[in-house]
């Protein structure tokens, strides 16, 4: 049976969801993850892009060791050489670079010919090559490209000594039958070209990712690009989750594995969603909440009987355990150590004492912390140690009879504390107004919700504050038993984040 290798670009693709970029300790947290779960390729970033890319991506590179560790670069020298520079210390290390191929990004946006094109490829990936062991060719926008021009650019690609081509979907455009149509004509097309991996890259546009991914797996890829939970440009690519657990449950079909451990993927999942604050939809497949839930009488009896009868896979096999209770106000730090590890979640040592006692407070207000829970606890955890210009100190909300709700705010900014109250037409709208009122900057809250994490009355509420701050886009997540005290603190975070980005840009500016 082939081994599909498995290429996650999470770091890169997904992180250019609008809202989905993250710090450069939180990248390497997932990066954890997708090596624990056993990812076979990690897109680490784009290293050209920012210093931030940069930065993530080579710490990934000195901390990851056992998956092989890409970085993207256009097919320019510049990119190419800042790229492998940034994967220098990787174990295993992969250039990852592109050029359009389709008329469309030819003339409009590259305005060169095809032979330039050509020459453009092959030089690209010969001056990779000479930098780093492995190389892998993207066709930007291959699956609008003409089949005997993009069977040019692959051979070229190959004989220029690339190991993978990639046959991306850029747009999402394509259907199952000219993906199929595609990776047979490159097969029967090109010399030379079962020395290399053919890989498939799928965006969601029209929602047909995933099976473009697996009937390009039937079509001779060997190589799948996927992304936790689906993110990515736009309506996001193809999922890890149900890429991986739709070639294991029906490998009697496709006839191929993976080296991914699907009893990890609902873990990495939920550590991506509180990471960035994507919620998961409920309805979403093999990691919705809904996924194993039966409401319809019919369905319960049938499950009851068999579960075969209305499930194709169990909830263990993703990781999904109804019983993850584990840890309470009496685990001792070596259980919380222990536990972490088990989700493949890396924390520092000289950090672990902290989160222990933010674990503690959790503890004694819910008694009893799922897993889930305990992934937030980490993703906050980091969140507040990594930005903290403002820091509520106190908040109280009044309450009463025929009177809007008036909340008091202590705000630490810098070194001082400020304060302010408000009114507002809820407890939510209060708080955020009295906030407002304490700062400089034109605020807008553009989207806001409440996910609860755990079962129960007392579960962990993890709130998600969208805002425009001066024009630029920032996000705040925070979790408490406390659905008022994680919204304030999710709004203050994403002030916080605002004045990262000012710090940062300001630092940028002098560098320059």
């Amino acid at each position: 049976m082939d081994t599909i290798q498995v290429f996650d670009t999470t770091l890169r693709d997904g992180e250019q969801s609008p809202g989905a970029s993250m710090e450069v300790e939180q990248k390497v947290n997932i990066a954890r993850s997708l090596a624990g779960m056993g990812v076979d390729v990690i897109e680490a970033g784009f290293p050209i892009s920012s210093p931030k890319q940069f930065e993530g991506t080579k710490l990934i590179c000195e901390q990851v060791r056992t998956s092989t560790i890409a970085g993207l670069s256009r097919a320019i020298q510049k990119d190419i050489d800042i790229a492998a520079e940034a994967l220098k210390k990787a174990a295993n290390s992969r250039v990852h670079t592109f050029l359009a191929t389709s008329p469309l990004h030819r003339e409009y946006k590259l305005r060169k010919s095809k032979e330039e094109i050509i020459e453009i490829v092959s030089w690209a990936v010969k001056y990779a090559k000479n930098l780093c062991s492995e190389v892998e060719f993207s066709a930007e926008d291959a699956l609008r490209t003409e089949k005997d021009y993009l069977a040019e650019v692959v051979d070229a690609a190959i004989k220029a000594g690339a190991s993978i081509v990639n046959i991306p979907d850029t747009v999402g455009y394509a259907t199952p039958q000219e993906i199929e149509e595609y990776f047979t004509y490159l097969r029967e097309h090109v010399d030379k070209i079962d020395t290399i991996i053919l890989s498939a890259h799928c965006h969601d546009d029209l929602g047909l990712a995933t099976a473009n991914t697996l009937t390009a797996i039937k079509a001779g890829a060997r190589q799948v690009e996927v992304t936790v939970n689906g993110i990515g440009e736009r309506a996001g690519n193809a999922a890890l989750e149900e890429i991986v657990t739709g070639i294991g449950i029906r490998n009697d079909f496709w006839k191929v594995r993976t080296n991914v451990d699907p009893s990890k993927i609902y873990t990495t999942s939920r550590l991506l969603s509180a990471t960035i604050g994507y919620p998961i939809p409920r309805n979403k497949a093999i990691i919705g909440e809904n996924a194993f839930a039966h409401e319809a009488g019919i369905h319960q009896d049938g499950v009851l009987k068999h579960r075969g009868t209305y499930e194709i896979l169990t909830p263990d096999y993703v990781g999904r355990k109804s019983n993850n209770i584990v840890l309470g106000r009496h685990s001792g730090l070596n259980g919380l150590r222990s536990r972490l590890k088990h989700l493949s979640i890396h924390v520092e040592e000289e950090t672990l004492q902290e989160l222990y006692k933010k674990f503690l407070e959790i503890a004694d207000k819910k008694r009893e912390v799922y897993d889930s829970d305990l992934i937030a606890i980490v993703s906050n955890f980091e969140e507040e140690e990594d930005n903290t210009f403002f820091k509520i100190e106190h908040f109280s909300m009044y309450l009463e009879p025929n009177t809007q709700p008036r909340a008091e705010v202590t705000l630490r900014i810098g070194e001082k504390n400020k304060k302010a109250s408000a009114s507002g037409d809820g407890p939510i709208d209060a708080i955020f107004s009295a906030i407002c009122s304490l700062v400089d900057y034109t605020v807008v809250l553009e989207e806001y919700h409440v996910t609860a994490i755990s079962p129960g009355t007392n579960a962990l509420g993890e709130a998600v504050a969208v805002t425009t701050i001066e024009g630029k886009e920032c996000i705040g997540r925070a979790s408490s038993t406390d659905i008022l005290e994680a919204s304030a603190h999710a709004f203050v975070y994403a002030l916080n984040h605002f004045q990262f980005y000012l710090l940062h840009s300001n630092n940028e500016h002098k560098e320059s």
